[in-house]
C-alpha cells in the first residue's frame, strides 16, 4: 500500500471488506500518492521490495499494489518475489482489446491524464500505446486533490461525479471507445455507475484482482469434490 490518509470506502482496494478472499496489506513508508503519481515510483523499488517479500513470508500468495502508476515496477517486482505479481489494472489493456472488435479500442480514465506517460503503458504491456485514449480526473471537483493531496476526508459524492463526467467526456471524445478500464485503484468504486451511464463494460484493479486470485485458489465445484471422495 501506498502510505496514505485519505479514507478507503467500500470497493476501494485498500478496504479489506472489498474483496470476496482475504488479504494482507503492508505500508511502503513514503510512498505518497504524490510522489507515486507524479515522480518516478522506480526509486522506490526496494522498498516495495521488502514489503512484498514480508507478505510473502506471512503465507501471502499473490501481491498487488494499490497505485496503477507502479506499472514501472513490474518486471522488477516480478523478478524479485517469488510468488505472482499484478502492479496495475492497466495489465487488462492488452487482452481485452483483443475482446473488442475490428474498429474499437480500450479506453482509459486516470487520476492523473498529464503523469500518465507511454512508459507506464509499454510496461502494462501495450505496444502502441498512441492507440489508448486516456481521459483525467484532475479538472473534477475532488477525486484528483483528495487522493493525491492525501485529504483526510474524501466527499464521495462529488468524486462519483468526477469519474461520471471523465467517463462521458472519454466516449464523447472517442465514440470508437468499447470497454473502459479505470487506471486509479480508487476508482473501483464508480464502476457501476459508468457501466450503467456509458453503456460500456468498465474494469478495474477489483476486476483484475479477482480475476488474478481466481488463479491462486481456484473453485472447487461439488462433483469434483464427490469424484476425489469416490
Amino acid at each position: 500500500m501506498l502510505e496514505t490518509r485519505f479514507p478507503r470506502v467500500h470497493g476501494d482496494v485498500g478496504n479489506a471488506l472489498t474483496f470476496p478472499f482475504p488479504v494482507q496489506y503492508r505500508v511502503v513508508c513514503g510512498a505518497s500518492p504524490d510522489k507515486v503519481v507524479r515522480e518516478d515510483p522506480r526509486k522506490l523499488a526496494e522498498q516495495f521490495i521488502e514489503a512484498g517479500r514480508d507478505l510473502i513470508g506471512l503465507g501471502c500468495d499473490g501481491i498487488s499494489t494499490t497505485c496503477g502508476f507502479l506499472t514501472p515496477l513490474q518486471r522488477e517486482l516480478a523478478n524479485a518475489l517469488s510468488v505472482p505479481v499484478a502492479t496495475s489494472s492497466l495489465m487488462q489493456i492488452p487482452m481485452l482489446q483483443k475482446m473488442l472488435p475490428n474498429g474499437k479500442r480500450v479506453g482509459v480514465i486516470t487520476i492523473s491524464r498529464d503523469s500518465l506517460s507511454k512508459a507506464h503503458l509499454l510496461a502494462a504491456g501495450i505496444v502502441n500505446p498512441d492507440t489508448v485514449p486516456v481521459v483525467g480526473t484532475e479538472q473534477g471537483r475532488e477525486f484528483s486533490a483528495a487522493i493525491l493531496e492525501d485529504r483526510l476526508t474524501l466527499d464521495f459524492d462529488a468524486c462519483r461525479l468526477d469519474l461520471l463526467d471523465a467517463a462521458n467526456e472519454l466516449v464523447t471524445l472517442h465514440p470508437d471507445v468499447g470497454c473502459i478500464v479505470l487506471e486509479c485503484t480508487n476508482m473501483a468504486p464508480y464502476a457501476a455507475d459508468i457501466r450503467k451511464v456509458t453503456g460500456l463494460p468498465t474494469y478495474s484493479i477489483y476486476s483484475f484482482l479477482c480475476w488474478f486470485q481466481m488463479g491462486l485458489l481456484p473453485e472447487r465445484f461439488d462433483n469434483e469434490a464427490d469424484a476425489h471422495r469416490r
